[in-house]
């Protein structure tokens, strides 16, 4: 049984084998696990950090999980190809509730962080080899609605994640914000292992270890440097350009070794089929949408709208009900459009939602922003459902592991690319500002505007000039948020139209 097509057969005939409602429950707790950590941890820093100090050390808590999420997510995706979704998501489900133990156990900030990278590195299995266990169990039609229930995972993980993670600090104690991944983790184990049965096919492969060691040095510096240059290391700092050369050298010998490897960590076969070409390139331009919303539009709602953390927070859910609501929604269009148009329809409402924050000011209030913050989830939530799908039923289950976790990684690179781009575009933006208009003033008082005790200290002409200039460099985010969300819709009009069909 070599062919792709023995293999799709056989893996039909396990499906039926397999419980599958049993299965899907079991997915979703592992998808939870790893979706509530982002936002139960975000929660529960300010308690972290006032135990174990290192203010300084505060973003790399989670740049680390984001960082050996990323470089690991491709290496699951090729290693459940080879030996089964099964095997391999266990050994990540194990990592990460490693990491989560050892992270609740950690007495400094260093330590913190390290077991941050544990728990990242079984995190880059979770989502990805979670989302392709979908695609092998349930047909192309039941796939569509499936991923909308995967989709709302991370809608109530964002809504009840700060919830869970206050109530744990407030009443017992912050490391139980990593161990309450324990139970979770060991529940969706037992389903799989009982519910969820593979017939994968035994025989000697040849691994590609050096693609993988290549391709984790090559994501591993671009990585860093995206994450530390511009603060720790200067643009153009010897640093910065040897972290950039590196990179580009590991680059290279990844792509020569992957040309030449019998079984290959990235088959480029797969990036031929247009449909997943620009399912790929699309989800990276997203990623950078997503992060520049994320990270700055609470900071305009408290800086500029003078509204609380608690309001700038609803304004950030807003988007994460719309985006399992448009999930939900996009199994239904998938069937009765097909994927180019429920895409489009996509695209279009993620232009919507970057033309509310273009047009956003101090007098728009706290609702405006939700709105396009909503709109921006319903453009997620229909673009990545039905990328997921096309991307799953163009290509054969030996290589539908490692096609959907390099969807998950260019919307991972996208977020970490957007994350350095569109935080120097604000800083660079802020500093012409302050320089033209005021030299007493610094980026650093902008901080005074985000508590409201000492935003009502300043004077109203210093607090005016301040919001002002908040409010001009934003806008310069939001400018680069409208123009990849214009991208993006152009993109998805070159998904092939024999796509446009019914699923």
């Amino acid at each position: 049984m070599s062919t792709s097509t023995e293999k799709i057969s056989e893996g039909k005939s396990n499906s039926r084998q397999t419980k599958k409602p049993l299965v899907l429950a079991a997915v979703m707790l592992a998808m939870f696990m790893g979706a509530i950590e982002a936002t139960i941890v975000s929660t529960a820093m300010p308690a972290i950090v006032a135990d174990l100090g290192g203010f300084t050390l505060y973003s790399w808590v989670f740049s680390a999980y984001l960082l050996m999420n990323s470089v690991t997510v491709l290496i699951y995706g090729k290693l459940s190809d080879l030996f089964g979704r099964k095997p391999i998501l266990t050994i990540g489900i194990l990592i990460f509730l490693l990491g989560s133990i050892l992270c609740g156990f950690a007495t400094s900030m260093k330590m913190l962080i390290i077991f941050r990278l544990i728990q990242g590195v079984g995190a880059g299995a979770v989502t990805s080899i979670a989302t392709t266990i979908i695609g092998d169990i349930y047909t192309a039609e039941e796939r569509a609605k499936i991923q909308g229930y995967l989709a709302s995972v991370w809608g109530v993980s964002a809504i009840t994640g700060p919830a869970v993670g206050g109530l744990l600090v407030q009443y017992v104690s912050w490391h139980y914000v990593f161990w309450i991944n324990i139970p979770l983790g060991i529940l969706s184990l037992v389903g799989l292992w009982l519910f969820l049965h593979e017939n994968v096919q035994r025989k000697k492969h040849q691994i590609d270890y050096l693609g993988a060691v290549l391709l984790t040095m090559t994501i591993s510096s671009l990585m860093f440097i995206l994450v530390e240059g511009g603060s720790r290391f200067p643009w153009g700092s010897w640093q910065s350009i040897c972290f950039f050369a590196f990179s580009a050298v590991t680059l290279v010998g990844f792509l020569l070794q992957e040309g030449r490897a019998s079984e290959p960590v990235m088959p480029f076969s797969i990036w031929k089929e247009r449909s997943i070409l620009i399912a790929n390139t699309t989800s990276l331009t997203t990623g950078i949408m997503l992060i520049g919303i994320s990270s700055f539009l609470p900071t305009f709602v408290q800086g500029v709208m003078e509204q609380t953390p608690i309001v700038a927070g609803f304004t950030l859910t807003a988007m994460s009900i719309g985006w399992p609501i448009a999930s939900t929604l996009a199994g239904r269009l998938l069937i009765t459009m097909g994927y180019r148009k429920t895409s489009i329809i996509g695209g279009v409402s993620l232009i919507i939602g970057s033309i509310a924050f273009l047009t956003m000011s101090a007098a728009s209030g706290p609702l405006w922003a939700a709105v396009g913050s909503f709109f921006v989830g319903l453009g997620m939530g229909l673009t990545s459902t039905a990328f997921i799908v096309s991307i799953q039923s163009t290509v054969g289950w030996e290589q539908r592991g490692i096609a959907t976790a390099s969807n998950m990684f260019m919307r991972n690179l996208g977020n970490t690319i957007g994350a350095a781009l569109l935080g120097g575009i604000l800083n660079n933006r802020l500093s012409q500002y302050l320089s033209e208009n005021d030299h007493s003033l610094s980026i650093d008082d902008v901080n005074l505007l985000l508590k409201s005790a000492e935003r009502e200290n300043l004077s109203e002409s210093v607090r005016s000039f301040l919001q002002n200039g908040l409010t001009f460099s934003l806008h310069s985010v939001y400018y680069v948020v409208f123009a990849l969300a214009i991208i993006s819709l152009l993109l998805i009009f070159f998904i092939p139209k024999k796509n446009d069909s019914s699923v």
